[in-house]
Formats: C-alpha cells, sequence, structure tokens
C-alpha cells in the first residue's frame, strides 16, 4: 500500500480519530510564539552521528567537520524530534538556514537521505533543520496542514515550526535575513501555511508536491483538493496585516504522473502566489516556458515569474513522468525518482536569489479585505 495514495490516508485519518481521540488530530491554539509566556522549551540530546544521506553519497574531505545531531523541541505540549545539519563551513559567522518538512511515514533521516539537501548545504554553507511530526499528532506522521488552526500565525503547526526557527536561530549564528522553508506533499502544503503567516521570517519557500493555502479546512476537502487541485484558494488578509504585505517567493516542483497529489495543484501554487503579488488581472510578465531534459533524467518545462521591475519572484517546474516522488532523490530514501532534476539543487540556487528586506515590509500594498481565488 502506497502511504501517500488518498484513500490509504484518508482510511487512517478517519480510523485515527477514533483510535487517538479527536485531539489526537487538532491542533492546540496558544499565544504568538513571539511572546514571553509562549517562549519555547528545547532539550538538546547531545548525540553526533554521521548522517546515513552521507553514508551512500561521496563527500568533499573538508565534510569531515560537519555535525548532524539529534534534539527534542517542545511547544504547548508537543514535543517534537529534531534532526539539526551544521555544515563544516560553521566557524561562528553567520550562515543561511533551511527548515525541511517532510511528507507522510517519513522522519528527518529517511526526508534528508531522499533529498541530499545535507550534501548540496554542505556544499553551499547552509544550516538545515529536520523537525519530525509525532504521531501523537497524525498516525502517519503527516503535518495537518489542513485544519484551520495551522493555517493561522498565532497557533498549530504553523506556531510550532516558527518557534523552532527562531530558537536554531537563537542559538546558532544564522542570517535572519536568509531563512528558507522547504517541504514534500504534506510538508510541502506546510510550507506554503508559513509563507503565508510568517512572510516576515522565510526569505523564501520551496513546494515539492504540494497544496495552496487554504485549498482544505477538514479530511475529506483535503482529499479532494489532493485528488482533483479543484479546492479554493483562500488568502486571509490579517495575516498579511499582522507580519506586512511581503510575498515570499515560491519554486514549485509536480510531477504531471502524481497519482496522489494532483498536478494542478501546482497551478494553484502559482496562482495563488500571483495573488499573493496583488497580480489579480495575471498582469505580472512571465519568461516564456522553458523545456528541457536532465542529463540521464526526465524532460521537464520550467517557467520563471517575475514582477513588474523584473526581479524574479517565483519558478513553477513540472517534470514530465514524475510520480509523487522528490525529484533528482537519492533512491535510499522514500518516495524518490534518481533520475533528474535535482530539486534540491535547484531550490537552493532559488534560495540564494532572495534575503529579506526588513525595510520593504510595511503598508497593505494591495489594498483588499480579502483575498481570494475561485
Amino acid at each position: 500500500m502506497n502511504p501517500f495514495h488518498p484513500l490509504a490516508w484518508a482510511h487512517d485519518t478517519f480510523w485515527s480519530l477514533f483510535t487517538h481521540g479527536t485531539v489526537g488530530l487538532t491542533a492546540h491554539s496558544f499565544d504568538d510564539a513571539d511572546t514571553a509566556t509562549a517562549r519555547p522549551v528545547v532539550q538538546p540530546r547531545p548525540v553526533v552521528e554521521t548522517p546515513r544521506a552521507y553514508r551512500q553519497a561521496e563527500l568533499p574531505q573538508e565534510a569531515i567537520g560537519m555535525t548532524w545531531s539529534s534534539e527534542r523541541f517542545e511547544h504547548e505540549g508537543t514535543t517534537y524530534d529534531v534532526k539539526l545539519y551544521i555544515p563544516s563551513a560553521y566557524d561562528g559567522r553567520p550562515l543561511p538556514m533551511i527548515v525541511m518538512l517532510h511528507g507522510a511515514q517519513q522522519d528527518s533521516d529517511d526526508f534528508a537521505t531522499g533529498t541530499e539537501m545535507n550534501v548540496v548545504a554542505e556544499e553551499r554553507g547552509f544550516i538545515v533543520v529536520y523537525p519530525e511530526q509525532p504521531e501523537s499528532s497524525n498516525p502517519l506522521k503527516c503535518w495537518n496542514w489542513f485544519l484551520p488552526a495551522n493555517q493561522m500565525r498565532e497557533s498549530g503547526e504553523t506556531a510550532a515550526i516558527a518557534a523552532l526557527t527562531r530558537d536554531v536561530m537563537a542559538r546558532y549564528n544564522v542570517d535572519d535575513a536568509r531563512v528558507y522553508v522547504a517541504g514534500m506533499s504534506a510538508g510541502g502544503a506546510l510550507a506554503v501555511n508559513l509563507a503565508v503567516t510568517h512572510p516576515d521570517l522565510y526569505a523564501a519557500a520551496a513546494v515539492h508536491s504540494g497544496l495552496a493555502f487554504g485549498v482544505a479546512d477538514e479530511q475529506i476537502s483535503a482529499l479532494c483538493a489532493m485528488n482533483d487541485g479543484r479546492g479554493k484558494v483562500r488568502l486571509p488578509q490579517a495575516s498579511f496585516a499582522a507580519s506586512g504585505t511581503r510575498a515570499v517567493p515560491l519554486i514549485v516542483f509536480h510531477g504531471d504522473a502524481d497519482d496522489t497529489v494532483h498536478p494542478l495543484n501546482s497551478e494553484q501554487i502559482v496562482e495563488m502566489s500571483r495573488l499573493m503579488h496583488c497580480d489579480v488581472e495575471g498582469a505580472l510578465p512571465s519568461a516564456a516556458a522553458r523545456a528541457g531534459r536532465h542529463e540521464d533524467g526526465h524532460a521537464y518545462t520550467q517557467r520563471v515569474f517575475h514582477d513588474r521591475d523584473g526581479v524574479p519572484v517565483g519558478e513553477q517546474w513540472l517534470v514530465h513522468g514524475l510520480g509523487h516522488a522528490w525529484s533528482g532523490g537519492h533512491p535510499d530514501g522514500t518516495h524518490t525518482d534518481a533520475r533528474g532534476p535535482h530539486a534540491s539543487r535547484e531550490i537552493v540556487r532559488f534560495f540564494d536569489q532572495f534575503a529579506i528586506d526588513r525595510t520593504a515590509i510595511q503598508g497593505d500594498v494591495c489594498g483588499r479585505s480579502e483575498m481570494s481565488l475561485p
């Protein structure tokens, strides 16, 4: 059984309502993580390991100084296992950071192995954080991206991941203008939630095989959105008013043979991104679609989107023949396709273009009380 398949996911989700109780699948509401009363508690475990991803990949000799550590992070009564990758280049000077959100029935080791993001981070000098969804929150370890509590800044899994992000930033010298979030499937959908609710924290986001913001508010609507990619996108104006109006640049990867999360969801994320840039009429120019084929890999179509000043604000990669799998991933990880293009390298290349200009976060440039797509 494919654990990513919608019917299997829905079956286990519904049964979990009885075996775990509704509390197990409902996020807790609490105060903004920025406040002193919501200060997260970190219980570090001094375990340093050789990443499984590195036991199956060739590394440069200088990578010997890297660390792969295990921690636990507690936030509002929920404890998350976390893996943290510190590259050998870290010497106390500020480095950029990526938060990686796994898919269903994955863990940090599996996700790091499959995406090879640690390998790319070692090459490019990034810190990488891998939080894990506990089974107490979802029996398939699936992020509950569809619950309304997780689509707000002040509560749920979005607030918890943001609090974890800030904690790692405080404990290491992270460049606070160059913090990013990426995810696969349910993790990709939660990465979208974080991009919408925390534009002041994440400079850019990557969504692989995920869904747009607000297309579901419970299990049935989530299943429908996954199946047909026709859920209604809703962007809450409140989140933009709370954190400024900066729209987070997005890079989107999706396989056109994905039978778990319909490829139309990729188009919805693109249209959502245009709306976040106040482009209701579709006036923002975009580069002509570029077709290509990765060496020994899949063919793909890439689109690059720019704002009215010609600055890139997003990319869409439609990988032809790719199913519900990380493009260019390592075969030792689950839900990967070793044939390129290599999503992790393209994601980091995209991230490298963006840093937060905090002087530009101000006002409501869209001037609307509601932001929605049909």
